[in-house]
């Protein structure tokens, strides 16, 4: 298990990619932070910045303006961390059991140790049978299930996940999230979840950060106060509540990147 816990602080953080048809400015100023172990959901209009402002704290992307600063870890260093991506984060070459225990591989671990570690949350995502199959051979929220294996396994502190549930059905999305959950409970880190769907955030998150159109900044902070284990049915008032908040929060800033007015 992970010895470190790891929070996360952006401040003034802005990005602009240069391309050829010249800058394009996708964050601009983005302040937050984010507590060790606590799972924090991204929401905003597409095209704000979510995706951009992942990579920048994974490491992937440098800031043009401001800083990200850690809290624990490897003082000056980007922390180990795990990103989860939409549909893309297993290889086709592996089975289950190999991409699963791959990260550990490029931690350096032995091969005995990082089979039975895989194993071990291959069984905890229900794909114990599914060990010696290849990614052509499941089905796409089976893939997802790997990739959050994977991700755990590699046991890092922070956990980045830009739409993993995305291209899913409501029925095989409410399970993922559930698995999703129970993991977190019983291996916590710090998670930053980015997704387009309202209600996903609310149910998932400890907070929402809301962010404003292209160039994104966030436009604002929502403490989601229900407790854990949460309960569909318990929490159903409060959450359409904080639900048609954050959509009040967006529809402006939907409509301004549309051009739609009414």
């Amino acid at each position: 298990m992970i010895t470190e816990a790891v929070g996360v602080a952006c401040e003034e953080v802005g990005h602009v990619y240069d391309g050829t048809g010249g800058a394009l400015a996708a964050l601009d100023g983005v302040t937050f932070r984010a507590r060790p172990a606590e799972f924090v959901c991204i929401v905003g209009p597409s095209g704000c910045g979510k995706s951009t402002l992942l990579r920048l704290i994974a490491g992937l992307l440098r800031p043009t303006a401001g800083s990200i600063l850690f809290q624990g870890g490897t003082s000056g260093a980007t922390p180990r961390n795990a990103l989860v991506f939409q549909e893309h984060g297993v290889f086709p070459w592996m089975t289950v059991l190999d991409n699963v225990a791959f990260g550990l591989e490029m931690q350096g671990v032995s091969r005995t140790d990082r089979l039975e570690r895989a194993h071990a949350f291959i069984e905890r995502v229900g794909l114990a049978t599914f060990e010696g199959r290849y990614p052509h051979e499941l089905s796409v929220g089976m893939r997802q299930r790997v990739g959050i294996a994977r991700a755990f396994v590699a046991d890092v502190p922070i956990l980045l996940m830009d739409e993993p549930f995305g291209s899913l059905d409501a029925q095989t999305k409410w399970v993922l999230q559930e698995e999703l959950l129970r993991i977190w409970r019983e291996d916590r880190k710090l998670v930053l979840f980015v997704t387009h769907d309202i209600e996903e955030a609310v149910r998932l998150g400890d907070r929402v950060l809301v962010m404003t159109g292209r160039p994104g900044s966030i436009r604002e902070v929502l403490d989601i106060p229900f407790a854990r284990p949460r309960d569909r049915d318990r929490d159903a008032d409060a959450s359409l509540a904080y639900t048609k908040r954050i959509w009040d929060l967006l529809e402006d800033e939907v409509r301004t990147g549309l051009l739609v007015t009414g």
